[in-house]
């Protein structure tokens, strides 16, 4: 019943998002209840940071463990005031939540409140049921222990050490630049400052445990060194030249941007650096100082998420949504340079006795091993989707601007599938397993477009008409599909 009521949401966004927001305020809910039940909605395919991105925990029964000592440290109900929420739906199966709040605790709930705690979740559908794939608390330049989920122990001690400093030397601190080194030295995001030439004069050691130079090798040389060309170029839009005589009047707020660094070894790292420009007494911009936070692993869950979200898991193709994404630019680039393009609609001719006989892990080889012939048949601009089953699109760019030349083109790449996907499939899952030897052809359907006269929808049908067509006229052919009027 759970299925068929995802199946339904999906055709309405509004209450899509509904179910999302449900999702995370059941999360909320449960966590602030210190709920144990919790520990059941983790994914066996569970990935998550404690505090501050600290440690990567990719142990689904780790994970449990933390959550339950995390519910131990603080026993009572917390209470977990949320500020803004971002709700994505990324794919039919995976939908992510990004929020910002504040946590009080029972005993002491000024310690985590004074400080804006990031939280993220991602949840995958798995057998019917939403479950949590990914979780990350974040609070920012504080570590937390690595069996802790949010950094308490670390901001008690802080508390204290500050109430000590307040006490005794506030003033005298605040003013001095050992101060400010004590609070960046063991920071693990970097600290830094460049002049107004972008030459860079401080850098806290956090850098060389994060790229691996040494502070002598880094200050003193012009920051666009230590960046790729386009991150550089990032930069300078950033600091915005152009407007450094006129700063507008007020506070000037850090900005804000995502770029890749060079480390010793050569390779790279995701940053997301906050940029402040340095004035005089009289306004003028005479350096910047900045935060450089290690990014790098998020960047890369994000891109799993996408992967997810636009390829077909099973062959790595690009997966429906891509595929008319990019049908979507080949036709606009068609209107303007008025070169056809042509979509290819193909369905595998005898697939289901493959699947009846030896199962759906051999037919899942043999699906496997399609989509590798269909991309050796075409250029590597050229789109190839598995869209569903053993039915895969073929999208040709750039073809002849004469429609008679563009036709023969495309039937000439659709003749080549045929020929390649009808020879012979040899399958062994493993080793131990004998090899299955297995015949199937395809029936093919060939729409030709130019230009953005038609809509994606119309396009496909032709194509998949055209298919049909192949099928009925007895299999193993290529049909082309007639031309809109």
């Amino acid at each position: 019943m759970q299925l068929q009521t995802q199946e339904e949401m999906r055709n309405d966004p509004q209450q899509r998002r509904c179910m999302i927001r449900g999702l995370f305020h059941e999360y909320i809910n449960m966590y602030a209840s210190r709920d144990d039940r919790l520990t059941t909605r983790f994914s066996q395919n569970f990935t998550g940071f404690t505090g501050s991105w600290g440690r990567l925990i990719q142990d689904h029964d780790e994970w449990i463990r933390i959550t339950r000592q995390d519910f131990e440290q603080v026993s009572g109900p917390i209470r977990m005031e949320v500020n803004d929420v971002s709700l994505q739906d990324l794919c039919n199966e995976v939908v992510s939540v990004a929020a910002t709040l504040r946590i009080h605790l029972p005993d002491d709930a000024d310690l985590m409140a004074n400080h804006v705690t990031r939280l993220v979740l991602v949840f995958l559908l798995e057998a019917g049921a939403w479950m949590i794939t990914h979780c990350s608390y974040s609070v920012p330049f504080h570590g937390a222990n690595d069996d802790e989920i949010y950094p308490i122990r670390s901001l008690q001690q802080e508390n204290r050490a500050l109430q000590a400093l307040v006490a005794e030397r506030t003033r005298a601190l605040q003013e001095s630049q050992a101060f400010y080194r004590l609070l960046t030295e063991d920071a693990e995001d970097v600290h830094w400052q460049m002049d107004r030439d972008f030459i860079v004069t401080y850098i806290s050691p956090a850098d060389e445990r994060l790229r691996g130079f040494q502070a002598a090798e880094v200050v003193g040389r012009p920051v666009f060194d230590l960046l790729t060309e386009e991150a550089g170029a990032l930069v300078k839009h950033a600091i915005n030249l152009s407007a450094q005589k006129a700063l507008p009047a007020g506070p000037i707020r850090f900005r804000k941007f995502e770029i890749q660094q060079l480390c010793k070894d050569g390779s790279l790292v995701w940053g997301e650096v906050l940029v402040k420009p340095d004035l005089n007494a009289k306004g003028e911009v005479v350096g910047y100082h900045g935060i450089t936070r290690n990014v790098t692993e998020r960047k890369r869950l994000e891109e799993q998420v996408r992967q997810l979200a636009f390829h077909d898991t099973l062959t790595q193709l690009a997966n429906r949504r891509l595929l008319l994404e990019h049908l979507d630019q080949a036709m606009r680039e068609s209107k303007r340079s008025h070169y056809y393009g042509a979509v290819i609609y193909l369905d595998l001719d005898n697939f289901k006795p493959l699947n009846d006989t030896h199962g759906h892990g051999m037919g899942d080889l043999l699906l496997i091993e399609v989509g590798s012939r269909l991309k050796g048949c075409v250029r590597g601009a050229d789109t190839v989707a598995r869209i569903g089953g053993d039915e895969f699109v073929v999208l040709l760019r750039t073809l002849s601007q004469q429609q008679d030349e563009a036709h023969v083109q495309a039937i000439s790449v659709a003749e080549k599938i045929r020929a390649r996907l009808a020879e012979r499939y040899v399958l062994q899952p493993t080793p131990a397993v004998s090899t299955i030897e297995h015949a199937c052809t395809c029936s093919i359907g060939v729409a030709l477009f130019r230009g953005c006269d038609e809509t994606l929808d119309s396009l496909m049908e032709r194509a998949d008409q055209a298919m049909y067509q192949a099928k009925e006229n007895g299999r193993n052919r290529v049909q082309l599909a007639e031309n809109t009027k």
